[in-house]
């Protein structure tokens, strides 16, 4: 079973349960392969899916989206976070999967900081992947796969919990909930709350 047949029925559980009837607009940063997109967007009719990774990605999943032919899923939109402007539009929910780990920490805040700027109040963020607590791995499966990613790129890593959780109180948003996940990974789901006027 790939990774992502089995965590993608969990995910829609947990969007499913935090997403109410008139969250009805998505947005995705980092879709990879648009599997995530294509199977959410099927399963949630009321919902626009829109896509968006870095340009070298848009082509294959432009090709998946195509192959669906769902009504309900948007782009791939070429965006690069510190280098590509965050859409100007009004979404409910903005979900990633498997990209702060990925990402350096330095985009990852950023992303956040944009995020905080961008989302009303009310909308929610979600982030799927492995994170760690009070300084430690939740498994040794994590610890190895830390080491490989790093290797690979030194920037990348399991981010911990602690520094995610307080990027995002920073940039004006609340933990929902903290939702263990298959394989030892998290759903991280916050709600943006009221702009604070200066």
């Amino acid at each position: 079973m790939s990774a992502f047949e089995q965590n993608r029925d969990p995910i829609l559980a947990v969007l499913k349960e935090v997403m109410s009837a008139e969250d009805t607009r998505v947005f995705e940063v980092g879709s990879g392969t648009g599997e995530h997109a294509v199977y959410f967007a099927k399963n949630l009719k009321n919902v626009v899916w829109t896509t968006s990774d870095v340009l070298t990605k848009c082509g294959d999943i432009r090709s998946l989206l195509d192959a669906s032919k769902l009504p309900n899923v948007r782009g791939p939109m070429p965006y690069e976070i510190g280098k590509d402007d965050f859409p100007r539009y009004s979404y409910d929910l903005v979900f990633t999967a498997n990209t702060f780990h990925i990402m350096g920490w330095k985009q990852c805040k950023s992303l956040i900081k944009t995020l905080g700027a961008r989302l009303r109040e009310g909308s929610q963020v979600a982030i799927y992947g492995p994170f760690n607590y009070n300084g430690t791995y939740t498994c040794e499966s994590n610890a190895i796969f830390d080491k490989i990613i790093k290797e690979r790129d030194p920037q990348s890593g399991i981010r911990a919990f602690e520094d995610v959780n307080a990027a995002m109180l920073k940039n004006g948003f609340a933990l929902f909930k903290d939702f263990e996940m298959p394989a030892n990974n998290r759903m991280l789901v916050y709600t943006r709350l009221v702009f604070m006027k200066e």
